[in-house]
């Protein structure tokens, strides 16, 4: 068996990895990259599998990061079966198209700018139609159902507790006539989360892929975050400002409204409106409201009351369409304005703070990870101006941290996650997490448990034969191999650009090619 490593190493999104045996491979996860622009380039690259001969693809949940390059893959060519719990299938089915709709617009708006400065344009990674046709290959499997994917490999889903239907994969793979089990964690939830249950604790693994997003941080104990969240509103509203509560669509959205309802059912929460600003969120909250049967009992019975509750219900705005997004910029006070995307770095959030951070009587409250290199990491972290659709904004609001609303376990919840297993795993492969945490929990492995626990890097793979483990390091083409492949495209451009050379786009790009084939030409290829 050999598992090979396609994103989410020595960082927290692009989640993907590779299983492949003999006859089979399969993906876990195929996630977007997000956070800085390095990072993101990444999503345009081809993958580094041929997505035509994977098998399987088990998906642990509907998050971009872990579910957003399915569509690409699929337009690579990929036939074959999607597999995950129906929230996720569910949530996919609107998540999938919205990224796709996303892309759309950010290369409209990328090849303006291209346009104008004469450079070649760009093609979106995918469009909603792409993500519609991908959602073809979902196959839902429940809860704690083990099922064979194959004569020699087995699956089952437990639940993570991390978002609705976010899953554990414990995967049992025969080899030689011996049975290899390996546990993928997806993303471990935080204990005690409002709607969804705590992570199901899992017996025994041969080999762990364990995410660490958390993996040297506990969160902070402020309190209850409920109460800290009521605090902050009243403050806010008498100082005459809007609380703006940049929100994952899915989960985070949905726990902030929880919250807000069981305040209003005891006549605690202030005069106000509470306006979800986000088309997905609305779609995904949709989606929530009919898959009761994923919920804690503490939401099951607090359901109904919240959400019969004729106050609650008054005070709630959906606003779907761009027009009535728009119009909340003109509130001034008494307005709190939940919207995506989560990390800031997209959608109408980012209006909202436009209007509202450079506002000393407003307020910013995180309720959600926010990964390196996002707006919402720079604004945390500290920055007193930031760059918002081209103009430089002050950061004069109230700045608040939630973490008590995280949908990740910190150190504490991984250990203990960790700790559960009866049968503890020969050797962890850490993911999904920043250098730093990654070493810090990988230290923690080997000193607690005397665990030898690995931080792949990007593309590295690892044969496991006979209870051993042997990486391969990353290897690309040779310097002069990748010059001689280099001149063999510009050569092929070449071709076609010559007999267009009247526009003068064209003509600019054929000039930067033939200077890029010089230099080579003059420096590698002697």
């Amino acid at each position: 068996m050999k598992i090979s490593f396609h994103g989410a190493c020595k960082t927290v999104t692009g989640s993907c990895y590779m299983i492949e045996t003999e006859d089979t491979k399969l993906l876990l996860d195929c996630g977007m990259f997000q956070g800085s622009k390095d990072l993101k380039e990444r999503n345009y690259g081809e993958f580094n599998f041929a997505p035509n001969e994977i098998d399987y693809v088990i998906l642990t949940h509907a998050h971009i990061d872990h579910s957003g390059l399915i569509p690409k893959l699929v337009k690579k060519g990929f036939k074959g079966t999607i597999i995950s719990t129906k929230a996720t299938t569910d949530l996919c089915s609107i998540m999938l198209p919205d990224s796709g709709h996303i892309q759309e617009l950010e290369v409209e708006r990328k090849n303006r700018k291209l346009s104008r400065a004469g450079e070649p344009l760009i093609e979106p990674i995918y469009n909603h139609l792409d993500a519609k046709r991908s959602l073809m290959h979902f196959s839902t499997l429940d809860y704690d159902l083990k099922v064979d994917l194959t004569p020699t490999i087995s699956v089952r889903f437990r639940d993570a507790g991390h978002i609705l239907g976010s899953s554990i994969v414990e995967l049992w793979i025969k080899e030689n006539s011996s049975e290899t089990k390996l546990v993928f964690s997806g993303d471990i939830g935080n204990l005690n989360q409002p709607i969804i249950k705590d992570p199901t604790v899992i017996e025994k693994a041969d080999y762990l892929i364990m995410e660490t997003t958390y993996g040297n941080r506990i969160h902070k104990n402020l309190g209850d975050k409920q109460e800290l969240l009521l605090q902050i509103i009243k403050s806010t509203f008498l100082k005459g400002g809007n609380v703006i509560i940049p929100a994952f669509a899915v989960e985070r959205t949905q726990d902030v409204l929880y919250y807000l309802g069981k305040l209003d059912l005891e006549g605690r929460l202030p005069e106000c409106k509470i306006y979800v600003d986000s088309p997905l969120a609305i779609s995904a909250s949709e989606i929530f409201r009919v898959s009761i049967n994923y919920f804690d009992e503490e939401t099951k019975a607090a359901f109904d009351k919240i959400w019969q509750s004729p106050g609650i219900l008054k005070r709630i705005v959906m606003t779907r369409s761009e027009e009535d997004s728009i119009k909340l910029n003109n509130i001034k006070t008494g307005a709190i304005i939940i919207s995506a995307s989560g990390m800031c770095d997209a959608g109408r959030i980012k209006h909202h703070l436009k209007h509202n951070l450079w506002r000393e009587e407003s307020s910013i409250v995180f309720v959600g990870y926010q990964a390196p290199g996002t707006l919402g990491r720079q604004i945390i972290d500290g920055v007193k101006q930031v760059r918002i659709h081209g103009e430089q904004i002050a950061v004069n609001a109230q700045i608040h941290n939630l973490e008590g609303f995280s949908g990740h376990a910190d150190q504490k919840a991984l250990l203990h996650w960790f700790d559960s297993f009866k049968q503890k795993p020969k050797e962890v492969f850490l993911v999904h997490g920043e250098p730093e945490g990654m070493e810090v929990f990988k230290n923690l492995l080997l000193e607690k448990y005397d665990i030898k626990a690995y931080t792949p890097e990007f593309n590295q793979s690892f044969d496991l034969k006979h209870g051993e483990v042997k990486a391969y390091d990353v290897q690309g083409p040779s310097e002069k191999d990748a010059a001689l492949l280099y001149t063999n495209i510009i050569n092929k451009l070449s071709e076609l650009y010559r007999v267009n050379l009247e526009r003068q786009e064209l003509k600019q790009l054929y000039e930067k090619l033939k200077t890029i084939e010089r230099v080579i030409q003059e420096n590698i290829l002697k």
